[in-house]
């Protein structure tokens, strides 16, 4: 096969609003390609096998970071994203007891709550100027609110933690210009990031206050965490809020213009709200809110008859595993009804997404909260902008109105 394959650090030639057609071509052509940033994996079975094996490592982070960013690059080496055993087992178990099913379950009632409270806003924005940025108003601030509640981070300090985030953001490897600007401003909100948190930490052992109620707490108190330090306990903190901020943005974001698409769908999930634990793994499946991850081959192996070298870098594409019709018949189509608990979209083996269940309970009460608190709910005429990144997926700006006009399509 001929042509470049599809960079995670560059779009040029890919449709951003819709890669599939592209990975499409790869899958049934060159389903396992060797491109320029190493290989490339495109079918379903494939990236199953690399996310499930022990062959393949999660590797060092990212070599892109200037080594002028010593804060930056010490807060994402100690991100468990880009930990290998022992060290990412240690990390994982200490944050994995709050985003169990159990405690998500009895969160939903404050979930609900600051749902309805973003959703009214949004309503009275859109009653006085007739059309909103959904992702401004609703499907960015949301996830950052609920991680910040479950960080246990005052309401008082969330707009700055909003702003650093976007900040940190700037250096993301997918999306960086690379010019010393964004390094800049990311090493910064890195910087700051670090203070707040071991300050935080600080307060909380003065105070002794209640290791009970967040995860802050939790963390500080668990006996188990030999050699975690502070370090790295701030930089998990700034992970979990970076990391469930922006790919839960992306799942409500990119979730809702796909039910805005097909509204028949949309109208049956108003009508059997039951329907809708199922129909958000449908969401993630058709519309994978991180389309690519990178593992590192840690021995030779074969894959699709091509041989992976040890130290070899591979990047499953994700969002072409998910529209893969060997697993999922006429993957093409959104259909709220399939079974599609076999996708991707949350990873797979030691790293599948620590957050998953938090992120499905968001998208469920946000879509409820969305599709109940504006019946008229429709995109306007505005097209939709999309970010320029095809790892974290989706729009940058998406205007929505509410005054019952057909829908224009996705």
């Amino acid at each position: 096969m001929t042509g470049p394959a599809p960079d995670p650090f560059r779009t040029a030639d890919v449709d951003v609003a819709n890669p599939y057609p592209c990975y499409r071509r790869y899958r049934e052509e060159d389903p396992v390609h060797r491109g320029e940033g190493g290989w490339y994996l495109f079918r379903h079975a494939d990236v199953r096998r690399v996310l499930s094996s022990r062959r393949y490592g999660r590797g060092a982070p990212p070599s892109h970071l200037p080594e002028a960013c010593p804060y930056l690059r010490g807060t994402v080496a100690n991100w468990m994203v880009f930990m290998d055993p022992p060290r990412h087992t240690h990390v994982r178990a200490l944050v994995a007891k709050a985003f169990t099913a159990r405690i998500v379950e009895g969160l939903r009632p404050r979930i609900g709550e600051l749902a309805a409270g973003l959703v009214a806003e949004l309503v009275d924005r859109v009653a006085s100027e007739g059309e909103a940025d959904l992702m401004d108003g609703f499907a960015a601030p949301f996830p950052l609110l609920v991680i910040s509640e479950l960080l246990g981070v005052p309401k008082e300090d969330r707009p700055w933690f909003r702003a650093r985030a976007v900040d940190l953001q700037q250096a993301t490897s997918a999306r960086v210009t690379r010019g010393p600007d964004a390094f800049a401003v990311a090493e910064s909100a890195a910087r700051e990031f670090g203070a707040y948190f071991r300050a935080e930490f600080a307060r909380r052992r003065a105070e002794k206050a209640d290791a009970g109620t967040d995860l802050i707490g939790a963390m500080l108190a668990e006996p188990g965490r030999t050699g975690i330090d502070e370090d790295l306990l701030a930089a998990t903190c700034v992970h979990l809020l970076t990391a469930g901020h922006e790919t839960t943005t992306n799942l409500l974001a990119k979730g809702l213009l796909a039910l805005l698409a097909h509204p028949a769908q949309s109208e049956r999930l108003r009508a059997r709200p039951g329907l809708l634990p199922g129909a958000v793994e449908e969401l993630l499946r058709y519309d994978s809110p991180v389309q690519m991850i990178s593992r590192w081959a840690q021995e030779d192996d074969r894959v699709g008859g091509r041989v992976v070298r040890r130290g070899d870098k591979v990047t499953l594409v994700l969002g072409s595993a998910n529209r893969d019709p060997e697993r999922f018949p006429d993957p093409d189509r959104l259909d709220i009804h399939r079974d599609a608990r076999r996708h991707t979209g949350f990873g797979l083996g030691i790293h599948y997404c620590v957050g998953a269940p938090l992120a499905r309970a968001e998208a469920e009460i946000g879509l409820t909260a969305l599709l109940d608190g504006l019946p008229g709910l429709a995109l306007a005429d505005e097209p939709v902008r999309w970010a320029d990144d095809l790892v974290f997926h989706g729009p940058a700006r998406m205007m929505v109105r509410a005054d019952g006009r057909p829908t224009r399509g996705a």
